[in-house]
């Protein structure tokens, strides 16, 4: 969510509409708008989920809401809403030169309608602007996630001890994916985001440029798939990302996280990447602690928004 709106002034040009897919040159348009405003605010004002499915034809429960003034895209907002229990969650932008008009809020209201004012909103950065948006929606904080780093280049990691009957290779596409997706949903039946993902969110993610299936780690034992570690490349930025780390619950509390966490910061490492980085809720003290002690430290947060339920 990023916006600085103080008033709602009169726009008679200003239009709302909402896509189930978005054409070619309406996903361009988007992807320019994402990209003024990430060289503006230091940091996408979408996620990496968000940004996927900007593409591809439609998708089950994913709106787009396109915001113009005069024919040109000023806005951006995208809704989703696939979690049975969980209240839609939307991230939305105004291009940085067209804030201050009310462009966000006016956004904002037409996801409180079309969510039925049920609604789970992001703010990336945690801004003062957005977090000003939000009470200005009547939308109150619930959720803080960290985004975590440390350097690379002094990394002085002791080599992985791995549990009893515990072996490590990689991720090999197609062979793979069924078995990952079913440990992902079962490590993270906690998380909405990444304990959904599908074959389609796998398979967006593989055909990406950074997509490197020799940092995808998988532990098994007997042939069974119990734990992974994926890491990412920003290769622009020359970091290194924790990008999902994830145990099954049978195989958890051995230190099989631990160890996972240090073959793929090696790897990262080994790669000459200078830093590395990783998200995790702030309320996971028990994670946040773990790589605290592996020297991590909070660079950023993003926050999340809701309606009063």
């Amino acid at each position: 969510m990023t916006s600085d709106d103080d008033t709602v002034r009169p726009f008679h040009s200003r239009s709302i509409e909402t896509y189930s897919a978005l054409s070619p040159d309406q996903a361009e348009a988007v992807v320019g708008l994402l990209a003024e405003a990430a060289r503006s605010d230091g940091q996408h004002p979408v996620s990496e989920q968000g940004r996927l499915r900007l593409r591809g034809g439609a998708r089950e429960g994913v709106s787009h809401l396109l915001l113009t003034v005069d024919g040109e895209l000023v806005g951006y907002a995208q809704l989703e809403d696939t979690d049975p229990v969980e209240a839609p969650a939307a991230e939305l932008v105004v291009h940085p030169s067209h804030r201050g008009h009310g462009h966000g809020r006016a956004l904002g209201s037409a996801l409180l309608a079309a969510s039925g004012k049920r609604l789970r909103v992001w703010a990336h950065g945690g801004h003062s602007a957005a977090r000003h948006l939000a009470q200005v929606l009547g939308l109150t904080l619930f959720r803080e996630l960290r985004q975590m780093r440390r350097p690379l280049t002094d990394l002085e990691l002791p080599e992985p001890k791995l549990p009893d009957g515990v072996t490590v290779r990689t991720f090999v596409p197609g062979r793979d994916d069924a078995a990952w997706l079913t440990v992902n949903a079962a490590a993270f039946a906690h998380h909405p985001e990444q304990g959904s993902l599908t074959q389609r969110d796998l398979d967006d993610r593989m055909s990406e440029p950074w997509f490197d299936p020799a940092g995808f780690f998988l532990a098994e034992r007997e042939g069974e798939l119990v734990g992974f570690h994926w890491t990412k490349v920003h290769a622009t930025e020359g970091i290194g990302e924790v990008y999902v780390l994830g145990v099954a619950p049978g195989a958890q509390g051995g230190g099989l996280g631990k160890s996972l966490t240090t073959i793929g910061l090696r790897h990262l490492a080994a790669r000459g990447l200078s830093t590395a980085m990783l998200y995790v809720d702030a309320d996971n003290k028990s994670a946040v602690s773990v790589y605290e002690r592996l020297g991590f430290v909070t660079h950023e947060t993003d926050l999340m928004y809701r309606t009063e339920t």
